[in-house]
C-alpha cells in the first residue's frame, strides 16, 4: 500500500480532569518537517510525540494542534510573599517618619504590591497525563495515516493509467519505426530511379545509404529501457512502502529515454508521440510529489 504526504486526523478524548484534542494535517515534503503546536506545560512530551509520530510516517510536512482543557480545581495555587510584604512595610514605615506622613497603610493596600500574592501553576503528574494523551495521539495519527492510505490508493490508480498510456506510446514507435525505414528506402530508391533514368542502381550503396539513416533515428535501446522503466514503476506501485523517493528516480530516467527519442525523431508522427511521452511524464512525476 502507498501513501500520499496529504492527510488529515483529528480525536478528542476526556476524563475527570481534562480533556485532550488533537488535530494535525499535512502536505508533501522532501523530508520529514514536523511542527507541534500545544500548550507551554505539555513541552515536556515534545519528544515522545514526534516517537510516536515516527511510527506512522516518514515524511511530508506536518503541523500538530494540541489543545488541553483541565478540569482540576487545584491547577493554580497562591503563594505569598512574607518576606517581600515585610519590605515594603519596612520602606513605608520609612517614609513616613521621614516626610512627617501619617503611615495609612491596609493589609489590604500591601497585598496589591507587585509579587506579595503570586499565582503559580502546579506541577502535573507526566507519567498520568500522558496515559490520557497518548492514546488520544495514537487515535488521531491513525486516522491521519488513513486518510493518506486511502489518497495514495488514488494516486496508485491514476499513475497506473497514466503507465499503460506511456505503454501504447511506446508501442506505437517500436511498430511505427520498422515502416519508417522501408518508406526512407522506397523514397531513397524512387529517387535514384528518377535521378538515373534506365541505369542500374547500386544495391550495396543503397543499403549503406539505409544503414546511416538507421543509425541516426534508432530508438530501439531507448524504448527497451523506457519500457523497462514503465514496468519496474508499476512493479513498484504495487509493492507499496515508502517508495515515493525511488519512483522519482525512476521518472528521472524515464524522462532521459523520452528526451533522446525526441531529439532523433525526424519522423512527425514519432515526435507527436515523443512530445506524449514528455507530457505523460511530466504528469506523473507530478503526482509522484505527493507519494511518501
Amino acid at each position: 500500500m502507498i501513501k500520499s504526504m496529504t492527510g488529515f486526523g483529528r480525536s478528542e478524548a476526556a476524563d475527570e480532569k481534562r480533556r485532550f484534542t488533537v488535530e494535525l494535517k499535512s502536505v508533501n515534503h522532501r523530508y520529514l518537517d514536523v511542527n507541534i503546536r500545544m500548550p507551554k506545560k505539555l513541552n515536556f512530551f515534545e519528544t515522545a510525540i514526534r516517537g510516536v509520530l515516527k511510527e506512522y510516517t516518514t515524511r511530508g510536512k506536518i503541523d500538530i494542534y494540541i489543545n488541553c482543557e483541565d478540569y482540576t480545581e487545584n491547577d493554580y495555587s497562591l503563594k505569598y510573599n512574607a518576606s517581600l510584604a515585610g519590605e515594603y512595610l519596612k520602606y513605608l514605615n520609612e517614609m513616613a517618619e521621614s516626610f512627617q506622613l501619617k503611615n495609612d497603610i491596609s493589609v489590604g493596600a500591601l497585598s496589591r504590591y507587585p509579587e506579595v500574592f503570586t499565582m503559580e501553576e502546579q506541577e502535573i503528574d507526566e507519567e498520568e497525563v500522558w496515559k490520557s494523551l497518548e492514546p488520544v495521539l495514537r487515535e488521531a495519527f491513525a486516522q491521519f495515516t488513513d486518510t493518506r492510505s486511502r489518497e495514495g490508493e488514488r494516486l496508485k490508480q491514476d499513475l497506473c493509467e497514466k503507465l499503460d498510456e506511456l505503454l501504447e506510446y511506446v508501442d506505437f514507435i517500436e511498430e511505427r519505426s520498422p515502416q519508417i525505414m522501408q518508406e526512407y528506402r522506397s523514397r531513397l530508391e524512387e529517387k535514384i530511379r528518377e535521378l538515373l533514368g534506365d541505369r542500374q542502381m547500386d544495391d550495396a550503396r543503397i543499403i549503406t545509404e539505409v544503414t546511416i539513416y538507421a543509425d541516426k533515428i534508432c530508438v530501439d535501446e531507448e524504448t527497451v529501457r523506457l519500457r523497462s522503466h514503465i514496468m519496474a514503476m508499476k512493479e513498484n506501485l504495487e509493492e507499496g512502502g515508502a517508495i515515493g523517493r525511488k519512483l522519482d528516480f525512476i521518472a528521472q530516467e524515464m524522462n532521459r529515454e523520452a528526451n533522446t527519442i525526441l531529439s532523433k525523431s525526424n519522423n512527425i508522427e514519432i515526435a507527436d508521440v515523443g512530445i506524449n511521452l514528455k507530457t505523460g511524464i511530466e504528469k506523473i512525476r507530478e503526482q509522484i510529489q505527493n507519494i511518501e
